[in-house]
């Protein structure tokens, strides 16, 4: 591969360094802490090497979220592993989402609410956000015209309750009661 292979290799991994080093600062701090001239002295690099790999912050959050979607689909993913049936997976999927959202409260800010170019439900959405989509449509039990909109209703429940409880809104007491109604609520559509 020669000299343009590492090249290649090298600004790969500094975009990786650039990324793992965002999401340590916004996690330990809030991404109000994660500056262009702060994740350039972390890296030692300069800031006009950042913006060699990212427009802009902006850029930068969503290479986070992007990673986030791929982190969030493996989770799914094992939670509904060796479940014995289809409510048993919903069930533990949704508690999989809930604890994702509440382990990391940064990088799940940077997948949804946080300024992106990331695209959802559309024909150009990236691979890593059709995966997590899949994941979460891979426990639901629907008749083919309307799987999309039951599995959109789910990751919405799930978002509102994982929003709700960051907030402090609803009581964690009762996660698992609501987590069961919504399963039930979701086993007949």
């Amino acid at each position: 591969m020669g000299v343009a292979g590492r090249k290649g290799r090298n600004r790969a991994e500094r975009e990786r360094r650039i990324t793992k080093v965002a999401r340590v600062i916004a996690e330990s701090e809030g991404w109000n802490a994660v500056t262009i001239r702060r994740l350039a002295n972390e890296i030692e690099h300069s800031q006009p090497v950042l913006y060699s790999h990212f427009e802009n912050r902006d850029a930068i959050v969503s290479a986070v979220a992007i990673e986030g979607f791929r982190d969030l689909a493996s989770t799914l993913r094992q939670a509904a592993q060796g479940s014995t049936d289809r409510q048993t997976a919903r069930m533990n999927v949704a508690s999989a989402y809930l604890a994702f959202a509440r382990e990391h409260p940064a990088l799940y800010e940077a997948m949804f609410t946080m300024p992106t170019g990331l695209r959802f439900a559309e024909a150009d959405s990236g691979p890593e956000l059709q995966d997590a989509f899949a994941a979460l449509a891979a426990v639901i039990d629907a008749a083919p015209d309307a799987a999309e909109l039951v599995v959109e209703t789910f990751w919405a429940t799930l978002h509102g309750l994982a929003q709700l409880e960051h907030a402090g809104r609803i009581r964690e007491s009762a996660r698992d009661a609501r987590l069961r109604l919504v399963v039930l609520a979701l086993g007949g559509c």
